[in-house]
């Protein structure tokens, strides 16, 4: 399927710490995959692999059945796979339409239609009065906001969000873990990191947990939350 997205035995050293040690998990079309694990467990360092930013050091990555693995962020983000970062990377000295209009700037479409599909954008995100302002100029909860507009702006099949809540008023919250069930309903596949269990176990519909590089437990979210490999991961043995 278009949006399917599968992770096999994936390693990813730094000298000689281990970060990623077998990873392995798949996701589909249509659903939140949601991902835990305490600071260190190795979670930003997958989606780091997976969207090219790191090389992992073996193992595969799979989108649409076409193996990514190890290619370049803008190939593999044409292959349609987007992310946004727990610190917001917006372009602070550019305008907020103009954010958006950068990740398209290579497709051959006119002028007008692609504005008009970023102002589209930036209504859904309840930023379009904010449009013409440099982007340095939002709060930092605004900044995540536009931030995974511009990540909507190419329409990628599978979407990774690294801590979108983080540091977040709980009233745009709640809006966001909205923008997330449109974007799972609209049939695209969320890969979700959160250390807000409370919005994980509501969006996904599996969870991986991971401790020191390795997923120590995977399945719904009763199963992790009874998971007493989880419990000791986050309170101790």
């Amino acid at each position: 399927m278009s949006g399917t997205i599968e992770v096999k035995e994936l390693v990813k050293r730094f000298g000689g710490l281990t970060a990623l040690d077998g990873v392995g998990f798949s996701a589909e079309p249509g659903q939140v995959l949601g991902i835990i694990g305490v600071n260190g467990a190795g979670k930003t360092t997958l989606m780091n692999c997976i969207c090219g930013i790191y090389r992992p050091d073996s193992g595969s990555i799979r989108v649409a059945g076409v193996d990514v693995t190890g290619r370049s962020p803008h190939e593999i983000a044409h292959q349609g796979v987007g992310r946004t970062f727990q610190i917001p990377r917006v372009f602070g000295r550019m305008s907020l339409v103009d954010n958006l209009l950068v990740p398209v700037l290579d497709r051959k479409l006119p002028d007008r239609q692609l504005l008009e599909q970023a102002e589209s954008v930036l209504e859904q995100m309840r930023l379009i009065d904010l449009r013409h302002n440099h982007a340095d100029e939002l709060s930092g909860g605004q900044q995540k906001l536009l931030e995974m507009a511009r990540m909507l702006m190419p329409d990628p099949k599978v979407v990774m969000l690294d801590e979108p809540f983080a540091g977040v008023h709980p009233q745009l919250c709640r809006f966001m873990i909205e923008q997330i069930e449109s974007m799972r309903d609209g049939g695209k596949t969320v890969l979700l990191i959160s250390h807000d269990l409370t919005s994980i176990y509501r969006l996904s519909n599996t969870v991986i947990a991971m401790n020191q590089g390795k997923v120590i437990a995977s399945g719904g979210v009763e199963d992790i939350r009874s998971n007493q490999q989880v419990i000791e991961a986050y309170l101790g043995d």
